[in-house]
């Protein structure tokens, strides 16, 4: 690839943010502060209730009567916390990407600005592909970003409230947070992520280019359809796919592969992924990785993820109306 076309398509996947970034970075910013929100009023809350109720308890007093095993378990405070703000980036980013695909490629048709971005020296290709770099890569990455500026905001407001009762943080707190270890772990994830993404990625962005109305719908009946279909033909006897491996192989693999980490659910029966020492609470290590991409689900999906993009591509090229 040229150094121009690179530039065109860098441009392309900045031009998917900045009119996505709604969904990408405030959806993601919104969620993060009421987490933080949240954890301040659950502070002040807490210490109004203390004053009130007239309890002499001192936190000061009640860590220096840790044991050790109690001063060990604190080091999986901040994993918790990077788990908590994970875990609800997690759920945003899956509906964020899912209806950022379904109307990737039906939006500029019904609004006919289709026609104004074909009137460009823009390939199709290189279209609807900076649209799966936005969803698999751009997205996830600034979901993280935002993760981790939360969590460090989590451990800031923590620390005020520990230095309130005279406590040291930097020994309770951050001297189990490990932020360079977490950051690479998260970042790694999103290569796994996106490869067993792409199933659903071809599938939403097949029925974004090809629906003449209401992709959404046409996404979700055809499969679901197809599922009571087969239910009734094993009701009659006839040779039919086994529920479990059209619910969980096909159709689960259609919608679902968006959610971050379900590559390591029921597609890893026999492997137990390991979370690594408390700091890695909610970071799934390089082993469960390494064993998720050895998986024949993996490729096997992303190889039917890479013909329903070619097939999303083909629709945009040649359908222009809705």
């Amino acid at each position: 690839m040229s150094a121009n076309s690179l530039t065109t398509f860098g441009w392309l996947v900045k031009r998917e943010y900045w009119e996505s970034r709604g969904g990408f970075f405030w959806a993601q910013f919104w969620a993060a502060a009421a987490i933080l929100i949240l954890i301040v009023l659950g502070i002040v809350v807490g210490e109004v209730f203390r004053v009130r109720a007239g309890l002499d308890w001192s936190l000061n007093s009640t860590i220096d009567h840790f044991s050790p095993s109690d001063t060990a378990n604190m080091g999986g405070v901040p994993g918790f916390g990077v788990a908590l703000f994970a875990g609800i980036a997690g759920v945003v980013l899956t509906f964020v990407v899912f209806f950022y695909l379904l109307g990737a490629l039906y939006d500029d048709r019904r609004d006919r600005s289709v026609l104004f971005w074909k009137s460009l020296p823009l390939s199709d290709i290189g279209t609807v592909l900076s649209k799966v770099c936005a969803a698999i890569l751009v997205a996830p990455l600034i979901a993280i970003v935002v993760v981790l500026a939360a969590f460090v905001a989590a451990q800031i407001i923590l620390s005020l409230w520990l230095l309130a009762h005279g406590i040291n943080p930097f020994g309770l707190l951050w001297a189990h947070s490990e932020p360079y270890s977490i950051w690479f772990h998260m970042l790694v994830m999103i290569g796994v992520n996106a490869i067993w993404a792409l199933p659903t990625v071809g599938w939403l962005l097949f029925w974004s280019a090809a629906a003449r109305s209401k992709p959404f719908l046409w996404a979700i009946i055809v499969p679901v359809i197809a599922g009571v279909l087969n239910f009734f033909i094993a009701l009659i006897g006839l040779p039919h796919i086994r529920y479990e491996f059209y619910w969980g192989d096909i159709a689960g693999r259609l919608l679902l592969s968006i959610v971050p980490g379900s590559w390591i659910s029921p597609d890893a029966r026999n492997f137990t992924p390991h979370f690594g020492n408390p700091g890695h609470v909610g970071v799934i290590d390089f082993p469960a990785m390494g064993h998720a991409l050895m998986l024949p689900q993996m490729w096997i999906g992303a190889a039917v993820g890479v013909v329903l993009i070619a097939a999303a591509i083909w629709f945009r090229r040649w359908r222009d109306e809705t």
